[in-house]
């Protein structure tokens, strides 16, 4: 099957006729996953999006990515975006259930056997954690992550969290970076969004040398007060000023061709930490309209390539189920908010999760809900388990086909299928 991947994606790509002379690609106002701007604009007061109605389903929200895309969205390789199309839908058909299936996992990277491990299960991608970079010199990094490449049938997308301040991965190697990476707030005290941007700019191109090319970044959270969780990871500004922050540090990492995942939508707010436990947000629909939904949406409009769903029980959209496991949270980012690209859990593995996954069928869900890809530790129980759930008609392949499209889509703009 790899080497059958392998030829058709280079048949196609030497088949592609170039782009129209003028066509665009480097705006800095266009982003890798073609999403479309919504609403009012980004210097707006508020957001409009449909009230949720917890009794849909939002089946029907999640859409293969749009082949009706003018010649300003051609892709980051220069092809016209039907042979962008063309390629993917070509590598879809050519796929397997069980490939399908694994490219909708970022897996946390396990300890041992990493190359074994992204072949066996096909992964979409291996997300990296301090122990990965921990006493590393750079080539063993990129040597590792080369390995991991290399036995992967479609090249992965290789993650990390390297917001700056209390969330670092690769910064906290001083054979890595020069220094930890600041937070966004010191940044910003230090020179405002010019001091942010370089920043964002130098660690892309730091992170990207060493191999990886997806930063869990920015943090679109929006919180004034130093008392609330999220708040150190934040900017630490109100709505707008988030808002115009995540638009700008967006364009600079697709410049760069790094990929971004806004996070954690549909806003943290001041709620507790998932990690150990609930969270439950009853905050009004409206505060989400008129604060939080702005930075999703800028970034969005930016060109973010991912969205990341947090495990927060939003009441005002849902009562019953966290965030990253509601449709009707994955509708309203779909349909109230645009957004085209990638849509992918918070991690699986986290205790707010546990007590709604039945079997241990977390992945089950979240692909229900809407998500394209699932973020997990373990992903060597949940990969088996939703391919049992397409097998038995629990979950349609078509939908699986639609967000391994959206999947390849984001690693053909990162340059990931490009020759």
């Amino acid at each position: 099957m790899k080497k059958l991947m392998v030829f058709l994606l280079c048949f196609l790509l030497t088949g592609c006729a170039p782009a129209p002379a003028g066509s665009a690609g480097s705006s800095v106002s266009e982003g890798g996953s073609g999403s479309a701007p919504v609403g009012s604009s980004q210097t707006s007061s508020s957001v409009q999006t449909p009230q949720p109605e917890p009794d849909q389903s939002g089946g029907d929200s999640s859409q293969a990515p749009s082949s009706d895309q003018s010649q300003e969205e051609t892709g980051s390789q220069g092809q016209a975006p039907q042979n962008k199309e063309q390629i993917i839908q070509e590598l879809v058909s050519a796929m397997s259930l069980e490939e399908k299936v694994g490219q909708m996992f970022f897996g946390r990277c396990p300890e041992t056997d990493q190359a074994a491990t992204a072949s066996q299960y096909k992964l979409g991608g291996y997300i990296l954690f301090g122990r990965d970079f921990k006493d590393k010199t750079a080539q063993e990094v990129r040597d590792n992550i080369a390995s991991y490449q290399a036995a992967s049938g479609i090249p992965m997308l290789i993650g990390t969290d390297e917001e700056g301040g209390t969330v670092v991965r690769a910064s906290s190697n001083p054979n890595l970076f020069p220094s930890r990476e600041p937070s966004p707030q010191v940044l910003y005290a230090q020179g405002g969004l010019d001091a942010i941007l370089q920043d964002a700019r130098q660690k892309s191109i730091t992170l990207l040398d060493l191999g990886v090319n997806v930063n869990f970044a920015p943090v679109a959270d929006v919180s004034t007060d130093p008392a609330d969780f999220i708040y150190d990871r934040t900017l630490g500004q109100d709505a707008q000023t988030t808002a115009d922050y995540v638009s700008q540090v967006v364009a600079v990492m697709d410049q760069e061709h790094m990929g971004s995942v806004l996070k954690h939508f549909p806003g943290y707010g001041n709620n507790v930490d998932t990690h150990t436990g609930i969270a439950i947000d009853q905050r009004p629909y409206e505060t989400f309209q008129t604060a939080d939904f702005l930075p999703f949406q800028a970034g969005i409009q930016a060109g973010a390539d991912a969205v990341l769903v947090s495990h927060n029980i939003v009441t005002s959209m849902d009562e019953a189920l966290p965030a990253s496991l509601s449709a009707t949270v994955h509708q309203i980012l779909r349909e109230g908010l645009g957004f085209e690209g990638v849509i992918l859990t918070d991690d699986l593995a986290m205790d707010a999760v546990a007590q709604y996954a039945q079997d241990g069928s977390a992945a089950v869900l979240a692909v229900q809900a809407g998500n394209d890809m699932v973020l997990t530790t373990d992903f060597t129980t949940q990969i088996p388990q939703v391919i049992a759930a397409v097998e038995d008609g629990t979950i349609p392949e078509s939908q699986i086909d639609q967000s391994v499209a959206r999947v390849l889509s984001w690693k053909y703009d990162l340059g990931l299928l490009g020759d």
